[in-house]
């Protein structure tokens, strides 16, 4: 579904990726894991063109989106749900929700998606009227994420959802990021909680200073005692 080529982006004359290489399969959860700095939100900002690569190539099935408008990547199929949720805070959960959906040619559907996101998170539906400003951070995480499904995304860009969560909100949060994808949304996943991502994705990447160093099926990176070091605390 997503292949990257060569892919390397600066902020200015500062390499933040490095010529990397790799490929989400449909249906899957791939997830990115390293450290702070490592170049796992340029990724996603590289792909979902909020940066420009310098060199390399972005393909979405087979779509050549190198250096796309941002609109014209959700357009294709592609939605980001940014590190930190920025939920617009005075505006209200409904608010919120009906602008993932602004790029949609479809209007007549998206109260119909609507309902089905306050379905996946019932407490959206209970706070709809209510400033997104003054939700739990959990509650934010699951604004934020029901925002990016408004766009009807076949690909969703999860940047760090469990930053800043409480240990029962971030098992809650990526019990629904699992269900998500068992209904057909294919995920890529950058997190800090390198078990909890490898435990829920099929294939793994290990980002280096803006290099892939390391790419397996995610149990096979769970079970090497070089990641379990370096990348699980242990």
């Amino acid at each position: 579904m997503l292949q990257l080529t060569n892919v390397s982006t600066y902020y200015d004359n500062i390499a933040a990726l490095q010529g990397i290489s790799f490929a989400v399969e449909e249906g899957e959860i791939a997830t990115l894991i390293g450290a702070n700095g490592a170049g796992k939100t340029t990724t996603l900002k590289t792909i979902c063109g909020l940066l420009r690569p310098r060199s390399g190539r972005v393909l979405f099935r087979g779509q050549d989106i190198t250096g796309a408008r941002a609109d014209t990547v959700v357009r294709a199929g592609i939605a980001l749900v940014p590190e930190g949720r920025r939920v617009f805070p005075q505006m209200t959960v409904w608010e919120n929700l009906v602008l993932g959906a602004t790029v949609r040619r479809d209007r007549s559907t998206v109260a119909e998606d609507l309902e089905r996101v306050y379905a996946q998170f019932p407490v959206l539906a209970e706070r709809r009227r209510q400033l997104a400003g003054t939700l739990s951070g959990g509650e934010q995480q699951m604004l934020a994420i029901g925002r990016a499904l408004m766009a009807r995304p076949e690909l969703l860009l999860l940047d760090e959802p469990s930053m800043g969560l409480a240990p029962l909100v971030v098992e809650q949060i990526f019990g629904i990021i699992a269900e998500i994808n068992r209904q057909g949304t294919t995920i890529l996943l950058v997190e800090q909680n390198a078990h909890l991502a490898l435990s829920l994705a099929r294939h793994g990447y290990i980002l280096e200073t803006g290099r892939i160093v390391k790419a397996a099926p995610a149990a096979e990176l769970l079970a090497s005692d070089d990641v379990r070091r370096a990348y699980l605390g242990e």
